[in-house]
């Protein structure tokens, strides 16, 4: 059965089971009550301003000067009033964020067997869980899915989203990404049967968004519903 794609109060609801909302997350704020959101999982915006098209911060000038469009930290106090959104949260960039989101004690590790490179070897997520240690996932980033049909570009990979989503105790049913950039979080959602609420304000990426959640709902990879288009970022 397909994934029926909907609005916020519908899926909040369950009465759908995801939508993508174009806009700044801190708009969409007063729409969503207090602990509503089973689980917050996002990777916003660092405020680097120096990603480029294949990762790192080897880059070109254009790239720059794009990355300084949208590579913009949230407002003060917006990230913690999402993660009060939600009963667990996640949130990769854990060394940038940790600054408002105070200290954690479990965090998350993606180790992308890099070393020594301008690359970094691992992200870390920030997380609000009050039991466990360290937890580390293990996936080559030269070998995810977000190398080969790369659509932002700081795409996280769907296999480390959805070990995300199965991280917290207990398993969650609504799961919330206010920088949804590509979609990915919801991709990972929706694969693993559970409802997603997006919000993305950049038309491009809420657009590609919402294309790859349409395939999805259909069993298709965004690559597949395209047959054979070339990605945005990357080669294929």
């Amino acid at each position: 059965m397909s994934a029926r794609e909907g609005t916020l109060a519908q899926v909040l609801a369950g009465e759908a089971d995801w939508c993508v909302i174009e806009g700044d997350s801190d708009g969409v704020l007063e729409s969503i009550q207090p602990a509503t959101i089973d689980l917050l999982l996002t990777d916003p915006p660092y405020g680097i301003g120096s990603w480029s098209s294949t990762g790192g911060n080897s880059i070109r000038a254009d790239e720059a000067e794009a990355a300084n469009g949208w590579d913009k930290l949230p407002a003060p106090g917006v990230l913690a009033a999402w993660v009060a959104r939600a009963r667990d949260a996640i949130v990769w960039g854990g060394n940038y964020v940790c600054g408002e989101l105070g200290a954690f004690r479990s965090p998350l590790l993606w180790d992308k067997k890099i070393r020594g490179m301008h690359f970094a070897d691992g992200e870390t997520a920030w997380t609000s869980f009050d039991y466990g240690s360290l937890r580390i996932f293990d996936l080559a980033a030269s070998a995810s899915d977000a190398r080969g049909d790369r659509h932002h570009p700081t795409q996280k990979p769907v296999e480390l989203m959805m070990w995300c989503i199965g991280q917290p105790k207990a398993p969650p049913k609504l799961i919330l990404d206010p920088y949804a950039g590509s979609g990915t979080t919801g991709v990972a959602a929706l694969r693993l049967g559970r409802r997603f609420i997006g919000i993305e304000k950049d038309p491009k990426y809420a657009a590609v968004a919402r294309e790859r959640l349409r395939a999805e709902s259909q069993g298709l990879s965004l690559r597949d519903s395209r047959a054979g288009q070339l990605p945005m970022f990357g080669a294929p």
